[in-house]
């Protein structure tokens, strides 16, 4: 684990969010997260998790219906946990290893142009919508007009994290 100094000066674009304390848990200062990946899982991979840039390390993994209980070092009694309410939890990228093809980081997706393959620019991402079936691209043009773009291989022929640009072949009736 880095010392706390090395947290402070951490680019938010090195670290992702993944999840929310929104409650304690038992007397012994666990905490109840609702995880924001796609896999809960990952929590039993991670040494340890920040809060507030401050590194605490994980002593324990355990799940209760679509929530995650961290029992996490330093934070030993149920009062103790009561000051983590409502804070976000994040990990470090590099943490997490290499995503599969075809998948992002959805903090990666916000702002990226959507470009129709006629290169029309329909605005940017400011929202990914999980459906279930698919992923929703919501795109908001200059005058904040909204467009649902469905992540389906019809529709999405490239995403370019790099240079911050999707095109996409729109559907008929889908723009307009």
């Amino acid at each position: 684990m880095q010392p706390l100094n090395d947290y402070k000066g951490i680019f938010m674009e090195e670290l992702l969010e993944i999840g929310k304390i929104v409650n304690t848990r038992g007397l012994r200062g666990e905490v109840k997260i609702m995880p924001w990946c796609d896999d809960p899982g990952v929590f039993e991979e991670l040494e340890f998790i920040l809060i507030d840039n401050t590194p605490y390390a994980i002593e324990s993994v355990k799940y209760h219906k679509s929530f995650v209980i961290l029992k996490l070092n330093g934070i030993d009694s149920i009062e103790s946990a009561e000051k983590y309410r409502n804070k976000t939890v994040f990990v470090e990228r590099a943490m997490l290893g290499a995503l599969p093809d075809g998948t992002y980081y959805i903090c990666d997706l916000i702002g990226c142009a959507v470009i129709t393959d006629g290169g029309e620019n329909l605005g940017k991402v400011d929202d990914v919508i999980k459906t279930g079936s698919n992923d929703v691209y919501s795109v908001r043009n200059k005058d904040g007009k909204q467009v649902l773009i469905p992540v389906i291989d019809e529709v999405v022929r490239e995403v370019n994290i790099e240079e911050k640009k999707i095109v996409i072949k729109p559907l008929k009736g889908l723009i307009d």
